[in-house]
């Protein structure tokens, strides 16, 4: 219990023990919880003043004590009944009460012959203002009087208080609703205007004193002049609760005015009012500026259709703040200009083929602009997003947006410039993970490749910085504004940087664009295996995996790692090596399992065609449909891995399989070892190792493990070396367990009694037979070894 609420109590403690008074105080606390103007003094009062009236005659009903007039009114009285005329009545304000609850406040102010006082209506007495205007004699009932701002009196109604109307005029002071003509108005007075809405701005923000405000200025006109009438923080929500739009008729009352650089301009006060209504004022004359004629010129109005959008830029204030800054172009029927939006402006949803009404911007002289002028705008300048209008301009730029239309893919290819800015509709088919790169001054930068299609074809498009950090999805339906075209090798390109934007379609875009399966089919042509070509593009395969090898890391030659990994796949036409890139060497695949690539590179390596899997190319798990014809693992092993009696076997032969006996194993040296920058043979100088290649001196090698021997069957012998995971396999050893009994003893041919153990076992290996130019022969590059036994 605080000490003003203990005053309270010590008037009835002899008719109230501490206990029942805080009793009574809880129950009544409950009963008052929606109340949003009582607290707990207020409910202590009330309980004190129940006692009190039970035995006690209050001063407040004798002649001489009586509080009937408002001068006579005292803090902490309540159930008085004041009577006056109504002076002025303030639109209804939102606020939030301790408890979270949304609640309306209005101030009203009475007068008598004695004083003016403001009166309080809450959320429950707000109904009882419909009954009410300035000038009226009303006689309100059950108020409580308070302590208010700065220590003025003030009248709080109670919900169930009362409002009557009230024909005596005693000496009450007269109500005088003079119109001030805005041309008449001075600084420093309260006036009474009826005008015209020329110009609605945005509600705009602001930060003070680490909280933030709101601000709305609207422009009015009479037949006088024109007004800047300002609404602060909670009053900007007047201009929704009132629907007020550019061209209504308003009466303002008890606006505030002031002088501001050198202009009158009005405030709306804390108790006035705004009332909309049809009012003789004139009807606002607009000019609007054709943008051919544009100069530099101050508070226009211009009309145009927008071209051009741009992202938002954010930029870092004097005052350490951040800001934002946008840029969109619009044209009319004379000419284009570029407009620039700051700030709350550029969260506008504004978008190429909008129609945009700017009123109150200044037009300023820009070299690098194309017609020499910029529109800027402020935080006063109006925007209307496609305003309703009759006007023959309207039609017009209604006409120009047909010519907006985004063009299709197809016609890409077509294009002869560089640089040119198109807009594009369309899916991705094809997505690449970003990259870094270094430009020439320095910096690095992230590009990504995306492929997008329609249904008239496809074009490859790079995302710059920012712009590659875009999250895309496999199939998504994308509008790309502003791209630039790029002029390649064999194709024309977009590049997509700073001034381009990827947005969502709007839903006339969608009309038409197929689906991301029916897309697949149009653009990727199915293959075999055995009918692809060097450099073909856009194509797909079918192929199930028959062989896969461990991803081995890189270094490029920009000094960045790679990682790479092979397979083998196969359809019912043959097979081929396919090498994965990066992160499609980490996608998990096993041996048998069927797969659907798309968009792959055919390239010539090592004499023969190989696919090449990388940033551009879509590998997926093989669909039903795409099952059909395609042979089983064993269909395929059996197909694809022909048997050969070694006197048979040719140069170039592949995926053959020999079997037979394992002779001359040989042991003397079965690790090679390797720099760990470049994988190339490292020489062994001094007891350190340099790579010869590179110039790089390694503390640790990479070790190949490898053992040389030769197979022979009934027919013939044919030399063959196993590396690595083969030859891991063979010694049922690891590579690391071989080097450490090497390094142990010292000598390189401590595993040769192991290795010639291995002879006389046989052996199936599935590999390619080459010609040894060396030992001038033809020999067996081991790809497989399908079994072996002693």
């Amino acid at each position: 219990m605080n000490a003003e609420i203990k005053q309270e109590y010590q008037k009835i403690e002899d008719k109230l023990s501490e206990e029942e008074f805080l009793e009574k105080m809880n129950e009544m606390k409950k009963d008052y919880e929606d109340v949003s103007f009582m607290n707990d003094i207020d409910i202590a009062r009330m309980i004190v003043g129940q006692f009190i009236s039970e035995k006690n005659t209050p001063l407040s009903e004798k002649k001489e004590h009586s509080m009937d007039k408002i001068s006579k009114m005292e803090e902490g009285a309540d159930k008085l009944t004041i009577k006056g005329r109504v002076m002025r009545i303030s639109n209804p304000k939102p606020f939030t009460t301790r408890k979270g609850k949304g609640g309306k406040v209005a101030n009203v102010i009475l007068a008598d012959e004695t004083e003016e006082v403001r009166v309080v209506f809450w959320t429950e007495n707000i109904k009882l203002l419909k009954n009410m205007k300035e000038g009226d004699i009303v006689q309100i009932d059950k108020v409580t009087v308070k302590d208010g701002y700065r220590g003025r009196k003030e009248i709080h109604l109670q919900p169930r208080s009362t409002v009557e109307k009230v024909d005596t005029e005693e000496n009450l002071p007269d109500y005088s609703e003079e119109i001030t003509p805005i041309g008449s108005i001075e600084e420093d007075q309260e006036v009474n205007v009826i005008a015209r809405i020329i110009r609605l701005p945005g509600i705009r923000t602001f930060e003070k004193d680490g909280k933030e405000g709101k601000v709305a200025s609207l422009e009015l006109q009479d037949e006088t002049g024109k007004v800047t009438y300002t609404l602060w923080n909670k009053d900007t929500d007047l201009i929704e609760e009132l629907d007020l739009n550019e061209g209504d008729s308003i009466k303002i009352l008890g606006a505030q005015s002031r002088m501001r650089n050198g202009e009158i301009s009005l405030t709306h006060p804390w108790v006035g009012r705004i009332i909309k209504g049809d009012y003789d004022v004139p009807e606002a004359e607009e000019n609007v500026l054709k943008i051919g004629d544009a100069h530099e010129v101050k508070d226009v109005t211009v009309m145009g259709l927008v071209t051009k959008v741009q992202d938002p830029i954010i930029f870092e204030r004097s005052n350490g703040k951040p800001g934002s800054v946008k840029s969109i172009e619009i044209v009319d029927d004379t000419g284009s200009i570029r407009v620039t939006l700051w700030n709350n402006d550029t969260n506008l949803e504004i978008n190429k083929g909008d129609i945009i009404k700017i009123t109150g911007g200044n037009v300023e002289f820009d070299e690098y602009a194309q017609s020499g002028y910029r529109l800027n705008t402020n935080w006063n300048t109006s925007l209307v997003i496609n305003p309703e209008s009759d006007g023959n301009l309207l039609e017009v730029l209604q006409e120009y947006k047909k010519h907006l239309e985004p063009v299709k893919i197809g016609t890409i290819s077509e294009m002869e410039d560089e640089g040119e800015e198109i807009d594009v509709v369309g899916r991705v088919v094809s997505i690449s993970e970003p990259r870094e790169f270094q430009r020439e001054d320095g910096t690095s930068g992230l590009v990504r490749s995306v492929d997008m299609a329609d249904e008239t074809g496809l074009v490859k498009i790079s995302l710059w910085d920012e712009k590659a950090h875009t999250n895309l999805k496999l199939g998504e339906a994308l509008r790309v504004e502003n791209a630039r075209t790029k002029l390649g090798l064999y194709s024309v390109d977009l590049s997509v940087g700073k001034t381009a934007r990827i947005m969502n379609p709007l839903p006339e875009d969608l009309e038409g664009l197929p689906s991301f399966e029916d897309l697949e089919e149009m653009i990727y042509t199915t293959k075999k295996i055995d009918d692809l070509e060097e450099d073909e593009r856009n194509v797909r395969i079918i192929g199930r995996v028959i062989d896969l090898y461990d991803p081995n890391e890189f270094q490029r030659n920009d000094g960045s790692p790679g990682i790479v990994r092979s397979m083998e796949i196969a359809d019912d036409t043959g097979a081929m090596r396919a090498s994965l890139w990066d992160e499609k060497a980490e996608i998990p695949i096993t041996i048998g399992d069927a797969l659907r690539i798309e968009n792959p590179r055919v390239t010539f390596r090592n004499d023969n065609l190989e696919l090449s899997i990388g940033r551009n190319t879509q590998m997926n798990k093989a669909k039903d449909k795409d099952l059909e014809g395609l042979p089983t693992f064993k269909e395929l092993e059996e197909m694809i891995y022909q048997s050969r009696n070694i006197e048979d076997l040719e140069e170039e032969d592949r995926n053959i399989k020999v079997s037979g006996e394992l002779t001359d194993a040989f042991g003397g040296k079965v690790l090679s070892y390797r720099c760990p920058n470049c994988n190339n043979r490292l020489e062994s100088v001094e007891e350190e190792y340099i790579c010869d290649f590179c110039g790089e001196t390694a503390e640790e090698p990479k070790y190949l493990l490898m053992l040389p021997a030769r197979i022979a069957d009934d027919t013939g012998e044919i030399r063959v070396t196993f590396f690595g995971k083969q030859a891991e396999r063979l010694l049922g050893m690891t590579t690391p367990e071989v080097a450490d009994i090497i390094a142990k003893s010292a000598d390189e041919g401590a595993l040769e009694d192991k290795v010639e153990d291995l002879n006389g076992m046989h052996i199936s290996v599935i590999g390619d037979a080459k010609f040894d130019e060396y030992n001038e022969e033809v020999r067996l590059n081991p790809k497989k070894i399908l079994e072996f036994e002693m």
